[in-house]
């Protein structure tokens, strides 16, 4: 049983003849209990006084015969577990060669059936299951790393021919190298598809608020009064400062198409989708502006219209002091009027430098071709009619007064 030079044809077999050895090795151990009694009873024999039953060198020959073949049964055990220690050690080498190989199938078959995903969501996805497979590779790397060891060890020892251990370890180091290679294209695909459809989706998101700021911007309400105007055009300002901080992700669409794959990078879709962007872009920059300078006119207007409606309450109630004053034939009486003339002229100065802002104002919007350019014109031409005619009451009255002073005057000298 020990000198047999059957070490196993696989794991499972070494395994088995290993346990069937623990249990020879186990009855040796029974037995050298067992011989060196004997042995020690067998020596008292050669040592007695008298009567021999036996020769004594004879009994001294035979014991340590015995124990030579003892001996020599153990030095057989110890070499025989050796070698099958050694055999399941080629055995589990070979076991991890096929287990790693099993997993390089494995993944290499994984590997040829994935797809680089059809959108963000789903690129998304395989890019976290690729992580976790890297994580696995690093993980499986460090075992065939401490495989290829035993390998080198048992290529050391020299017991078994290295043919077919250096073959196998070349073989899967091959495989192995070839797999890395492949998980390395593939994360190289999935960082395109992932840069692409990123790409995609902001371009698809600037679409969206560009649109939406289109409509805004685009608005044909610019209030009905100046409050009202006010609010737009300071929400409209908000929307400006937004378009303006918005050009920086349009004009950066071009460096990041040009970062994508030529596959993707190529793609008339994607160059038409990146033009599409710029002129939308610039038609929202230029309608906004026309917008604020709408908005700014409008408010004009409105400003424009409160001031002659101011100016126009203050010509009423002159008009109709005017109208209404008579006068006054005493000379104190007279000398009041004047004073009161006095102060309207100082007012008049004030109203006077109100009703040239109004016009200038009315200038600048007809000359700038303002769709209300007939009403504020007609609405200046009104304003200036109704001063002329407070000009010319002044007037009229003044001279009824310097006449009234003169004749006062001359009664006065009489």
């Amino acid at each position: 049983l020990l000198v047999s030079k059957d070490l196993g044809k696989h794991l499972l077999e070494v395994e088995d003849l290993l346990q069937k050895h623990g249990l020879l090795e186990a009855d040796i151990s029974a037995q050298t209990e067992r011989v060196q009694a004997l042995n020690a009873a067998a020596l008292k024999f050669s040592q007695l006084e008298g009567y021999q039953p036996c020769d004594p060198q004879i009994i001294c020959n035979r014991v340590n015969h015995v124990q030579t073949c003892l001996e020599e049964l153990g030095e057989l055990a110890g070499k025989r577990r050796k070698e099958l220690e050694d055999s399941r050690q080629l055995w589990a080498f070979f076991q991890e060669m096929e287990e790693a190989e099993a997993w390089i199938r494995e993944k290499e078959q994984i590997l040829a059936s994935k797809t680089c995903g059809r959108d963000l969501s789903s690129v998304l996805t395989l890019t976290n299951k690729h992580k976790g497979m890297l994580g696995e590779l690093g993980g499986r790397r460090a075992l065939l790393h401490q495989s290829m060891k035993k390998g080198e060890q048992i290529l050391a020892k020299k017991r078994f021919s290295p043919s077919g251990i250096q073959e196998k370890m070349r073989e899967v180091r091959l495989r192995w190298k070839k797999l890395e290679e492949v998980m390395g294209l593939h994360q190289e695909r999935l960082q395109e598809a992932l840069n692409f459809f990123q790409f995609s989706a902001e371009t698809d998101d600037l679409v969206a608020w560009l649109q939406d700021t289109y409509r805004i911007v685009s608005s044909d309400d610019f209030g009905h009064d100046d409050y009202s105007t006010q609010g737009l055009l300071r929400k409209h300002r908000g929307v400006v400062e937004e378009v303006e901080k918005h050009r920086a992700a349009v004009l950066a669409l071009r460096k990041q198409l040009a970062l994508l794959s030529p596959e993707h990078q190529q793609g008339v879709d994607v160059q038409i989708r990146v033009v599409e962007v710029e002129q939308l872009y610039g038609e929202v920059a230029e309608v906004a502006v026309l917008r604020q300078q709408w908005l700014q006119d409008a408010l004009a207007v409105y400003r424009m219209f409160s001031e002659v409606h101011a100016c126009e309450v203050w010509v009423d109630e002159k008009e109709q002091w005017l109208e209404k004053m008579v006068v006054p034939e005493e000379l104190d009486e007279v000398e009041v009027v004047q004073h009161r003339f006095e102060s309207l002229d100082q007012e008049m100065n004030s109203v006077m430098g109100r009703i040239l802002d109004v016009n200038q104002v009315v200038q600048q919007l007809v000359d700038g071709g303002h769709p209300s350019s007939e009403e504020v014109r007609s609405c200046q031409d009104h304003l200036n009619s109704r001063w002329n005619r407070v000009v010319e009451l002044v007037e009229r009255k003044k001279t009824q007064l310097d006449s009234v002073l003169k004749i006062q005057n001359y009664l006065l000298e009489c």
